[in-house]
């Protein structure tokens, strides 16, 4: 259910306990809702319960059982930084992603945290670890990121 809410636009757990409520009918074909959707509170309790490593390895899985890549499709990798991630008051940076977007799904495929944004390099061969590529296209993005990046870093854009 907090997967279907998040996927569908959901930015609290407010939001959740609302979509399971707007969308019962639709879950029960899923899971064991005898007795409702859940509070917000439990739902945030079962979430944290959940590593984090995990969910990242069970949603990557997923992604690659959904996605079949094909010669037409091309997916595009790059490194961000979250904006309002920083907080001074607890001394944390900035949040840095590395994405992979599917162009022929419109979809976000995958997406790993660094700790720095000069980590992409390492962070993106990582990345591409845990896919199962063909070997030529494994190495062509591992070239073209590390070109791109080398060339971002140069150039400081």
């Amino acid at each position: 259910m907090t997967i279907f809410a998040v996927i569908s636009g959901a930015e609290s757990w407010e939001d959740i306990e609302d979509f399971g409520e707007t969308h019962l009918d639709f879950l029960k074909q899923y899971g064991d809702f005898e007795n409702g959707i859940p509070v917000h509170d439990t739902i945030a309790r079962v979430v944290s319960c959940i590593s984090p490593a995990k969910f990242h390895e069970c949603f990557i899985n997923w992604m690659r059982d959904c996605h079949s890549s094909d010669d037409k499709d091309v997916i595009a990798i790059d490194g961000k930084t979250l904006r309002h991630s920083y907080d001074k008051s607890r001394r944390r940076g900035a949040i840095h992603v590395i994405s992979a977007f599917s162009t022929m799904h419109s979809l976000v495929i995958g997406q790993i945290r660094t700790d720095e944004k000069s980590n992409e390099i390492t962070a993106i061969q990582n990345f591409l670890t845990c896919w199962i590529l063909k070997e030529k296209s494994s190495q062509l993005m591992r070239w073209v990121a590390r070109k791109i990046l080398q060339r971002r870093y140069k150039t400081g854009r």
